[in-house]
């Protein structure tokens, strides 16, 4: 490998291989879906950009021979510039049994995601489910152990940076691999969802309307008196279950989404959090693991 004027190994050129993974982002950025770009936000906020554009050029070269995601670990084959591919991973916390099954309560609490889930899709509101369980959903800064056996001195190197754009356009086709990564196989959380009890309804939670004499509407008018009377005092009515209190980002759910987007991600999707921090500066912040309103 020749050595520049500046004394640094200068990198030769990559030996081009054949059927290797090849981003479908030919320019721009990769990752399309609010959950991918969540994640390459991660990566552009934290790593060196002229490392990460060589990377993006790797994967659009197809120089990633395999790319496996497991619980907790991502393993990938690179072919650089020597005969050996390298070995790379990227590694998180996967959460074992216990944590899975307070996500798994959560969602069966919340019967629009937990369709949503099982039609296939993901939604947006999953993230905030896991930060109510005190789960992170995507790897915060520090919490992504990269390796790679290149010798390069870089961190990340273009190997890492390769694999993982590679792996945002897999989270686009498949949601459920960022699951996975977290210790939570598809099959298994379909399983659990579908094996959960529907939510109570508003009669079995003892939230049922009080009971209310019905009087025909002849009666009343027999009786003028009595016409505007209610049908329960006003002491009965107090005595009511206390009312749920409305999450924070009610009113963002209510509307419907505006078509804007930044760095390729909804307008909403970025107002959540905030609306999240305005609720818990007024209530103040749950104990992680206590469900949401």
């Amino acid at each position: 490998m020749p050595v520049g004027k500046d004394g640094w190994f200068e990198a030769g050129r990559p030996i081009r291989v054949e059927g290797g993974l090849r981003a479908r982002s030919r320019r721009g950025s990769i990752g399309e879906r609010w959950w991918s770009r969540r994640f390459i936000d991660l990566l552009e906020r934290v790593c060196d950009p002229g490392r990460l554009s060589r990377g993006r050029a790797y994967a659009r070269a197809g120089q990633v021979l395999g790319l496996d995601v497991g619980p907790g670990a991502v393993r990938a084959r690179v072919q650089g510039s020597r005969r050996e591919p390298y070995q790379v991973s990227a590694e998180i916390q996967a959460y074992d049994e216990r944590e899975w099954d307070a996500v798994t309560s959560a969602l069966d609490g919340r019967a629009l995601y937990r369709a949503k889930l099982l039609a296939g899709e993901m939604p947006p509101e999953i993230e905030e489910v896991f930060h109510d369980c005190g789960l992170p959903l995507f790897p915060d800064e520090g919490a992504l152990e990269m390796s790679c056996s290149c010798p390069d001195w870089g961190f990340p190197c273009k190997h890492l940076s390769a694999v993982l754009y590679l792996l945002a356009e897999a989270f686009d086709d498949d949601p459920f691999l960022v699951l996975a990564w977290r210790g939570m196989p598809r099959d298994a959380l379909l399983e659990a969802l579908r094996a959960a009890p529907a939510p109570a309804d508003a009669a079995a939670a003892g939230a049922a309307p009080p009971d209310v004499e019905d009087v025909p509407f002849a009666a009343r008018l027999a009786d003028p008196a009595a016409f505007y009377e209610a049908g329960a005092s006003a002491a009965r009515l107090r005595e009511r279950t206390p009312g749920i209190e409305p999450p924070p980002d009610l009113l963002l759910r209510a509307l419907d989404p505006p078509p804007v987007k930044a760095r390729h991600i909804p307008v909403l999707d970025l107002l959540r959090p905030a609306y999240r921090r305005l609720g818990e500066a007024v209530t103040g912040p749950r104990t992680p693991g206590e469900p949401s309103p």
